[in-house]
């Protein structure tokens, strides 16, 4: 674990880490809801949504879009003080697609979270075919004195899958949205999701090399999860889903972080509904704890971020 971008204890490059570095400071991200829709909801690009989304299960209950955008910042800004005693904050505009909308509106909604006196940035959450080339040099304009991360939800590498789920968009969409916004100051992050039907551990993890391979910045990965209310669920309740169990999850994950290049950082390892709406798996960790089965398991193999990665560039190396 030479590379000084792996934590030694987590033996994972964590955004966490790679934001102190950064910002030579503790940074959080505080979720807002700026009220947006989806374009595979509206039929725009679909109906219905993805099979597995409510996006209940990943917001929180302070950010709805009647409370206006400065209360729900102060809200999470208080409460990130106290938990973790943060000095600076991104602004994370995280329910459904955050670039889904004149670029007047995105304007607007951008610089009043970033008039706060303590907010570094913004992450935008968004799909692949929603970014407007408008909205691309609004971005690059904030990143310009601002930092700008725009997360990208992909969730599979396999166009099967993408179309199972309803998704709405393919890899090569995916592949564009990564061009446009590379060069422009704009970190990228991506969204993968692990445990579809009829996916195996090789697919998942063709989706690390993948992932290696392509400018983006960091990744959120979690578990295919079932909440109540979606058709995911109704699959599960038919029995034609079955959940990865917290062993497969973790050997996948772990297996997936070692052939990811270590620049790549971590942002997220679990996803975690709450208790009221969760259907399976139920796994009744909280994210800490997901992030210390993935790290023992990794100190159980001696195995770190990037070491199959290294390997293979090692091979490559000697065939170039």
């Amino acid at each position: 674990m030479t590379n000084g971008l792996i934590h030694p204890e987590l033996r994972i490059n964590s955004y966490g880490s790679y934001l102190r570095r950064r910002f030579q400071c503790r940074v959080s991200k505080v979720n807002v809801d700026g009220g947006f829709t989806c374009p595979n909801r509206d039929g725009s690009r679909g109906t219905g949504g993805c099979i597995y989304c409510d996006n209940s299960s990943f917001s929180p209950k302070g950010t709805q879009p009647v409370i206006p955008l400065e209360e729900q910042l102060e809200a999470g800004i208080s409460y990130h003080r106290t938990r973790l005693r943060s000095d600076r904050f991104i602004v994370y505009f995280q329910k459904f697609t955050n670039t889904y909308a004149p670029v007047g509106k995105l304007s607007d909604l951008y610089r009043r979270a970033l008039r706060h006196p303590d907010v570094i940035g913004i992450s935008v959450g968004t799909r692949p075919d929603s970014l407007e080339e408008e909205a691309i040099e609004l971005l690059a304009e904030i990143a310009t004195e601002k930092y700008v991360c725009v997360e990208l939800g992909l969730q599979s590498i396999d166009e099967r899958i993408l179309s199972w789920m309803n998704r709405g968009h393919t890899l090569d969409e995916y592949r564009d949205a990564v061009r446009r916004l590379t060069g422009r100051g704009i970190d990228i992050c991506t969204h993968l999701i692990y445990g579809f039907p009829g996916e195996t551990r090789e697919g998942f993890l063709e989706g690390a090399r993948i992932m290696s391979d392509l400018p983006i910045n960091s990744l959120k990965v979690h578990q295919l999860h079932a909440v109540r209310g979606t058709r995911l669920a109704e699959m599960y309740e038919r029995g034609s889903f079955t959940p990865l169990s917290h062993e497969e999850y973790v050997g996948g994950v772990c297996d997936f972080l070692e052939e990811l290049s270590p620049q790549v950082s971590l942002q997220r390892l679990y996803g975690s509904a709450p208790l009221s709406i969760r259907v399976a798996p139920n796994w009744n960790l909280k994210n800490n704890q997901m992030w210390y089965s993935v790290v023992n398991e990794l100190r159980r193999r001696g195995t770190w971020q990037g070491c199959r990665f290294r390997a293979r560039q090692a091979v490559a190396g000697r065939h170039g």
